[in-house]
């Protein structure tokens, strides 16, 4: 079969799989936090694939996991429906402004999550003394290494970065006898 006996259903059939797969590609974090179970609970998905990406930023995947793999991104957004509720204004700002900057700074640019690495970092640079950065950035590092139990830190990825292990760590923490004696009055 040569070139010229391709017929234009499959010329269309090839072309949509090489768009199907290049759509694929460039938004592969987001399909994957969808993949991984994320069910979001504050944030709109477009606004959790800029959250995402600025949290893979702030703690970048190398050798070791990242914020993505740890699922900080599920951290922050149960984080702000339940204890962080008076941190919501500051995302909601925060993303707009966040935005914002992406025009100014990156021309024909729209959406942070699909600047170049460097493009990004000049973005969070210009960001980083806003409430915003602050708030994110502890989120970022708090959700890394937080109690799994809370959304972030999945398979104990923050923990093994620093090699602390609860079960042996503290291999006596609320265990008898601590707090049993709470209940003794002399």
């Amino acid at each position: 079969m040569t070139i010229w006996d391709v017929t234009r259903r499959a010329f269309l059939r090839n072309s949509a799989t090489g768009l199907g797969s290049a759509w694929l590609a460039a938004h592969w974090p987001a399909v994957l936090s969808a993949q991984q179970g994320a069910k979001l609970e504050f944030f709109t998905p477009a606004q959790a694939v800029e959250v995402e990406a600025i949290a893979a930023q702030i703690i970048p995947t190398d050798s070791t996991p990242g914020a993505r793999e740890a699922r900080c991104l599920n951290f922050i957004d149960h984080f702000l429906v339940t204890y962080g509720k008076a941190q919501q204004a500051i995302y909601t700002r925060g993303l707009q402004d966040l935005e914002a900057q992406v025009v100014v700074l990156v021309p024909g640019a729209t959406r942070f999550s699909a600047l170049t690495s460097e493009q990004q970092i000049k973005v969070l640079t210009a960001i980083e003394k806003t409430p915003f950065f602050t708030q994110i950035r502890t989120d970022t590092i708090t959700g890394m290494f937080a109690d799994p139990k809370h959304g972030g830190n999945y398979n104990q990825a923050g923990w093994k970065l620093i090699g602390y292990n609860a079960s042996t760590t503290f291999p006596y923490a609320n265990k008898p006898p601590f707090g049993s004696y709470d209940a003794v009055v002399s």
